[in-house]
């Protein structure tokens, strides 16, 4: 493999940072011109303040390798090295470090300071940059470019047809630790603000076989809805999306009630896998909003891997899989429709003030008003096959049924 391939492929791992709202940069490790490990940006979403690309790669390496001394390795990195990485690197003894494009405030390859030249330390470490040092400029010029007109545009006013609910009405909720993505470039949005939760993806990118959950609220809810799920499929090493549709939860909100029409939700939710390069997914849905996301699948069915229908108490479920695999034992089939019994068994209004937080008024309510009419219309399930699992406790909030779904997708799961 040569120079330029092994950055290329850092440069893709960079990219998928960039869709987490992550600073574009990735790294790779290859042991003898194989790739041993892979990492990229993650300190936002892993909250984790060293899961810089380097150090995620050089952990996945010694993992692999089952060594934390790699001295037959070389690790090619998209952007100038700071010096947490560059330390890291000399302490794995690698044998060399390729690196991209500088870094003219924090390198510590030369920039700023060089780590590698200090004659002082016992290990030398063979430095080479400006390996495809263009291409990996860009990606960051291009990314810090963006992520200005988002910070220009999020000190706009909002669209005249449209409310936004405080933000101190989402303070201190219980049981709701999570921080909120927003995305506001998706074409069907025109100009609206989507927000939704995204936890666990870099567990799940190290796993084998993990799914991630997509999980879309009722007629009365939000993303917080998912609040006991949530913990038990990422502690498992999944990843959960958790979107607030427009007009809900932290989401901007149309004033009109006209503005919002089934396929304008489909076209959003769509345009969001997409972004978010959503893979082995699992739909968990509840209620209009469910309804609404049934025809996903068809959209792109390579990204998909199954459904799950939850009544109103998240006590029951009906479960869908593309694929034919075997079911838990002892799980009774029944028919696909009988997920959109499920689905039209619209949760009541919550008296709590977590599921009221997103509508303090009538005027930030024309999106529950609006489904009212949606739920009307007609819909289908996918023709996969189904089963129901025992049903749950209504008490826990979903947590036995979050459980269930792990049994019925993640079976054979491990991590890496």
């Amino acid at each position: 493999m040569t120079d330029a391939q092994a950055m290329g492929l850092a440069l893709q791992e960079a990219r998928r940072a960039a869709e987490q709202g992550e600073v574009p940069v990735g790294a790779i490790v290859l042991h003898r011109g194989q790739v041993v490990g892979t990492g990229r940006n993650a300190p936002i979403t892993a909250h984790d303040p060293t899961a810089h690309a380097e150090i995620v790669a050089l952990r996945a390496a010694a993992a692999a390798l089952g060594n934390y001394r790699l001295d037959d390795c070389e690790l090619f990195v998209t952007l100038e090295p700071c010096a947490m990485c560059a330390g890291a690197m000399l302490h794995a003894r690698l044998a060399r470090v390729v690196y991209g494009a500088a870094e003219p405030k924090t390198g510590a390859a030369g920039s700023v300071l060089d780590l590698f030249a200090n004659g002082a330390l016992n290990h030398h470490t063979r430095l080479q940059g400006g390996v495809l040092g263009e291409q990996c400029g860009a990606l960051m010029r291009d990314f810090f470019q963006q992520q200005r007109q988002l910070h220009a545009r999020s000190r706009v006013p909002l669209r005249e047809d449209a409310l936004r609910t405080p933000a101190a009405r989402f303070d201190g909720l219980a049981d709701h630790p999570w921080a909120s993505h927003g995305i506001g470039s998706l074409p069907s949005l025109a100009g609206l603000r989507l927000q939704y939760l995204d936890e666990g993806a870099e567990a799940a990118d190290r796993g084998v076989g993990a799914l991630t959950l997509l999980c879309v609220h009722g007629r009365h809810g939000w993303s917080h809805q998912y609040r006991a799920m949530l913990p038990v499929w990422t502690q498992a090493g999944h990843r959960v999306v958790a979107v607030d549709l427009p007009g809900f939860g932290q989401s901007d909100k149309p004033k009109r009630e006209d503005a919002h029409r089934a396929e304008w939700h489909r076209s959003v939710l769509g345009e969001l896998v997409e972004a978010l390069d959503l893979r082995d997914t699992v739909l968990v849905l509840q209620g209009t909003g469910g309804l609404l996301a049934l025809e996903l699948p068809q959209q792109a069915p390579a990204r998909y891997r199954g459904l799950v229908a939850l009544d109103s108490t998240l006590s029951k479920a009906v479960m869908l899989r593309a694929d034919g695999a075997a079911w838990p034992a002892g799980w009774p089939a029944v028919p696909p429709a009988q997920a959109l019994q499920l689905l039209r068994d619209e949760p009541a209004p919550d008296a709590s003030d977590a599921l009221r937080a997103p509508f303090p008024d009538a005027g930030h309510s024309a999106g529950p008003r609006a489904f009212a009419r949606l739920a009307q219309g007609f819909f289908a399930a996918p023709d996969w096959p189904a089963v129901q699992p025992p049903a749950a406790a209504a008490a826990d909030g979903g947590a036995t049924l979050a459980q269930r779904v792990l049994d019925a997708f993640a079976v054979g799961y491990s991590r890496a």
